[in-house]
């Protein structure tokens, strides 16, 4: 079974960045479609970025957020800048087995493994 485990989070002033991490178990990771997701309280989970041999984004992060990441040592990256109050969430990592024609990158019902969220609350 593929386990996720997420860092980073924290405090953070409006303007300021952050770095995630995701670490994963197995030796598939390279194979994976990997994501990072944030729930407001009150809110669904909403998608924030993905990356397999290319990357996407959400319009709210586009330009501010960059996913990364690193096969050789089964981590994803998510380098938070320009922190805004509404980026504050609990940030899930999340990693897709086999795309299909249908995968949009976007929806939390398309990912197989989820990691237990961290926490990134931004003060303004």
């Amino acid at each position: 079974q593929v386990q996720l485990v997420e860092s980073g989070g924290g405090l953070v002033q409006a303007g300021g960045s952050l770095r995630l991490s995701c670490a994963a178990s197995g030796r598939t990771f390279s194979s994976y479609t990997m994501g990072w997701f944030r729930q407001a309280p009150g809110k669904e989970r909403e998608f924030v970025a993905s990356i397999y041999w290319y990357t996407r984004y959400a319009d709210s992060v586009k330009g501010r957020f960059t996913i990364s990441r690193d096969n050789a040592k089964n981590t994803v990256y998510l380098q938070m800048n320009d922190h805004k109050p509404e980026d504050t969430a609990v940030y899930y990592c999340a990693a897709k087995r086999s795309p299909d024609y249908t995968f949009t990158y976007s929806r939390p019902a398309e990912y197989d493994y989820w990691g237990q969220g961290t926490q990134v609350t931004v003060s303004s």
